[in-house]
């Protein structure tokens, strides 16, 4: 990436050395899959909120990778490992580097590769989503939009673990079946009688958290359906728009509105809770009991079409990258 614009337009495939040997620190690994998300295409496109470095640079939030090679005194980690790849400042999308070992842990053998290469963005937010927001017991309802999202198919996943009910919002029919699958409760097609349509659903139960991913007038209307005191929790912008939120719901309702970041919720854990976090959520995507539907898969030297591709509305599923053996 030399320019931030249009990611199919802006990004290029480029060769560069082969990474020397790791340091005695280091380890070497080499990409297996990379989900393209959301945050990759604000990033390339210079909407991202937070500041990447300079140009020219390498994207790509998150992946998979599998060990090389390891330096001298790593202990951890060893040739064949599978390794989550989590790069705070991005560069994810290359075949092969050298990153610190105390960055690095070793995945459980016998998950599936593109599982474990979304298996930390989305699984994370969803699951502190759901518990660093608002306190929920079992019976609680959310309710949650772009559901089919694979932060939303998390959601719904993990939700049905902790007893929490969940209503789903989309923006197009014929998801209800698939999101049943995953456990959901209720699955509505927005619309402007939503929060009617969310009381009949739920019989009047209270919403205390709502879950908004979309903004713009989308926002007013899952605000409008929490009950007086609720939260309203914004983590993305997929509408372009601004957050919308009625004044009568902020001062009539008591209505809170807050936003959530992965990234600077991570930077508020210890090491501890990271590890808890993570030790939580490995054990699910490994047996596949939280999983994210993929569309498709292009080899790294596509990246222009897969990117085409991600930005397409209306997908069933992730668009990855892969490269590697």
């Amino acid at each position: 990436m030399h320019r931030a614009g249009v990611p199919q337009d802006v990004i290029q495939v480029e060769d560069a050395p082969e990474p020397a040997a790791p340091g005695e620190h280091q380890v070497q690994v080499e990409l297996l899959a990379s989900p393209i998300h959301p945050a990759d295409l604000l990033t390339i496109m210079g909407m991202y909120a937070a500041e990447q470095g300079s140009l020219p640079r390498v994207p790509g939030k998150e992946g998979v990778g599998r060990v090389r090679a390891v330096g001298s005194l790593v202990r951890h980690l060893k040739p064949g490992d599978l390794t989550p790849l989590l790069l705070a400042q991005d560069g994810v999308w290359q075949e092969r580097q050298n990153l610190p070992a105390e960055e690095l842990v070793a995945l459980p053998p016998g998950g599936d590769t593109l599982q474990y290469a979304m298996g930390f963005v989305n699984p994370s937010t969803a699951l502190l989503l759901l518990r660093s927001i608002v306190p929920l017991a079992m019976g609680d309802w959310v309710v949650q939009n772009t559901a089919n999202s694979s932060v939303g198919q998390c959601l719904i996943q993990l939700a049905r673990r902790l007893g929490i009910r969940t209503v789903n919002v989309v923006r197009r029919d014929g998801l209800t079946a698939s999101l049943h699958d995953l456990g959901a409760d209720v699955v509505l097609v927005d619309g402007p009688d939503l929060p009617q349509r969310v009381a009949r659903a739920t019989g009047g139960a209270p919403i205390r958290l709502a879950i908004d991913s979309v903004s713009g007038d989308a926002s007013a209307r899952l605000a409008t359906c929490l009950s007086p005191a609720g939260v309203l929790c914004n983590y993305g912008m997929l509408s372009g728009k601004n957050l919308q939120v009625s004044p009568a719901q902020l001062i009539g309702m008591g209505t809170t509105v807050r936003g959530f970041w992965l990234t600077s919720a991570l930077a508020a854990m210890d090491r501890e809770a990271k590890g808890k976090l993570f030790g939580e959520l490995i054990p699910l995507v490994m047996t596949g009991a939280l999983r994210s539907a993929v569309e498709a898969t292009y080899p790294l030297h596509q990246v222009r079409e897969a990117l085409a591709h991600a930005a397409r509305g209306e997908r069933s599923g992730k668009i990855l990258l892969t490269s590697g053996q």
